[in-house]
């Protein structure tokens, strides 16, 4: 009986290393690894008395060989994640416009401000929108945009060409659509007006000076 239960008690340790050894193959995992040693101590019981005894000894060598799972990369940012201001312009850049307001606010906002900080940016754009709301200017952003001595970009009533391919043209139509969708914004409806730090118009003087942000003084 003794020589049974030492018997059974030899083979299961041999299949436990056997079957370690097997998950050891380099040519299995598709890549060279070092030979996988599975030590696994001599059971006190046998398949006599532990009927159970392969399962266990096979869980504990599949726990020793097989690779824990890698941890999930973090997710990109969406324009439902996005909660600041730069977060929001990464989620809203592109080449694209939606439509023609879009298309001449993104290009107010690159002609006039896009070495300006972004903050700067969309301050520039709230102007054009408060402007087209105030019933001062005309109600939409193309004209308010083009009209005559308004914006020093526009030339005889037309827009310049843009680098649309470049990362300043992306963030102004980030901006562009963000402001028309007053995602983000902190001037009040009454500024209509702003002017560079390195000039001094007259008219800058009648005005309630708001703000300051980059080079741009912004006045209501």
């Amino acid at each position: 009986m003794n020589r049974i239960v030492r018997a059974a008690g030899f083979s299961a340790a041999a299949f436990a290393l056997v079957a370690g050894a097997s998950y050891s193959d380099p040519a299995a995992a598709g890549e060279t690894l070092a030979p996988a040693v599975v030590r696994i101590e001599a059971p006190r019981t046998s398949i006599m008395t532990d009927p159970n005894l392969f399962s266990k000894m096979w869980a504990n060598v599949t726990a020793l060989v097989t690779p824990k799972p890698e941890a999930p990369a973090p997710a990109p940012q969406t324009m439902a994640t996005a909660t600041t201001l730069a977060e929001l312009v990464l989620a809203y850049a592109g080449t694209q416009t939606s439509d023609r307001e879009m298309e001449c606010l993104a290009n107010a906002v690159y002609f006039e401000a896009r070495s300006e900080p972004i903050e700067g940016q969309l301050a520039v754009a709230e102007v054009v929108m408060n402007r087209a709301a105030s019933g001062r200017y005309p109600t939409d952003l193309c004209s308010v945009i083009t009209q005559k001595a308004q914006f020093s970009f526009i030339r005889r009533g037309r827009f310049p060409r843009a680098d649309r391919g470049s990362d300043s043209w992306k963030k102004a139509v980030a901006i562009a659509s963000i402001a028309r969708q007053k995602l983000a914004g902190n001037l009040p409806s009454s500024v209509l007006w702003y002017h560079a730090t390195y000039v001094s118009p007259k008219w800058g003087k009648r005005l309630t000076r708001q703000t300051q942000i980059g080079l741009h003084i912004f006045y209501s």
